[in-house]
């Protein structure tokens, strides 16, 4: 079913497949794009960094702050609210990412931000958050409309890491970002619908999640933040449900919950995401957690990231998860693209 390209055609209406593959072009033309307007930015005396957003476009910020938490000197918060922290000032540089630009919540957190004195900058397509930049001569980044938001993640995120290369925030990996770049090209062709489910992982990994429900644990700031982006798509692309945790986090509640009923723990698809950049302690960990739960759930399946930096683990495990939803969506008999559900939800609260 999985190398049936026609059948694969015929639901995904929306392109999807198409917009994991393009992921590449789209970091690299971020890229681009950011470098124009972070150029010519003063950044004066900043001492914290609040990224606000929602959805598909604070995912950018998470990725971000997990990517700095070793190297960054000042606090990194992303902020998923109406209101901005009490701490923000003139010494906080906010980032404003909205994709629509019109999400409320960010629209109401940029005018907070400005009222306090914040140095501003916006990632968007346009809309409202457009408009305010403009009026108030703030720094805007405008990226290309028309992608879902979820399938925007290059355009959320490399603007955001060009924004903290300008500011000195050092990331693994970033300096240098044609080579992160280059390794997601290879890593699509492995991927694509074109590669047959014998040879390609992300098929096999769909296969393997199908008929159960995915239980993503990542590492606090390895992999976490990944873990939260799988869940997220496996929901969005595969109208699957899917839930994730962390370690060492889970260790301490979640897996109680291993004591409960088999029946239902036997639904379970256990996916670890590891990281080469794992404490010999948290490695320790990981393999005794990974052997209490192998006698209780489906499988646990551990997956390790392509790719020598950070930032090129990060990517790899990203496009697996994106790929692996897609063709979970194939095999669920959905569209990738539809969120009916959520557009629903926004048309009732816009009433």
């Amino acid at each position: 079913m999985l190398d049936d390209l026609k059948l694969i055609g015929e639901l995904d209406k929306g392109g999807m497949f198409d917009l994991i593959y393009k992921f590449p072009d789209h970091c690299l033309e971020a890229v681009n794009i950011a470098k124009d307007v972070t150029s010519k930015i003063q950044f004066e005396n900043v001492l914290n960094i609040v990224i606000t957003g929602m959805g598909g476009s604070a995912i950018g910020g998470d990725l971000v702050r997990m990517l700095a938490f070793k190297k960054s000197s000042i606090p990194i918060i992303v902020n998923r609210d109406y209101r901005m922290p009490s701490f923000v000032g003139n010494k906080t540089f906010v980032i404003a990412s909205s994709y629509s630009g019109n999400t409320e919540e960010t629209l109401a957190a940029y005018d907070e931000a400005k009222a306090k004195g914040a140095q501003i900058a916006v990632i968007t397509t346009g809309g409202k958050l457009k408009e305010k930049a403009d009026a108030d001569n703030i720094p805007a980044i405008v990226v290309p409309a028309g992608l879902p938001p979820r399938a925007a993640l290059g355009f959320s995120l490399f603007p955001i890491l060009m924004l903290f290369q300008a500011m000195g925030v050092e990331i693994d990996g970033a300096a240098n970002v044609e080579k992160p770049i280059s390794l997601l090209k290879k890593i699509r062709d492995d991927y694509s619908p074109k590669t047959p489910e014998k040879n390609n992982p992300a098929k096999q990994l769909a296969r393997k999640l199908f008929g159960k429900i995915p239980v993503i644990y990542g590492t606090a700031n390895l992999t976490d933040v990944v873990a939260a982006r799988w869940k997220g798509q496996m929901n969005e692309n595969a109208k699957h449900p899917a839930f994730f945790n962390a370690f060492p986090e889970l260790d301490h509640n979640e897996i109680m919950g291993y004591e409960g009923d088999m029946d239902l723990l036997k639904m379970l698809e256990i996916i670890i995401l590891r990281s080469p950049n794992e404490s010999e302690r948290m490695k320790k960990r990981i393999r005794i957690t990974a052997d209490i739960l192998k006698e209780k759930v489906a499988e646990v399946v551990e997956i390790w990231p392509q790719g020598n930096s950070f930032l090129e683990h990060t990517l790899s495990h990203i496009m697996l998860g994106d790929y692996a939803s897609a063709y979970l969506a194939i095999l669920n008999n959905k569209d990738p693209k539809e969120i009916d559900f959520i557009d629903k939800l926004k048309e009732q609260m816009g009433d």
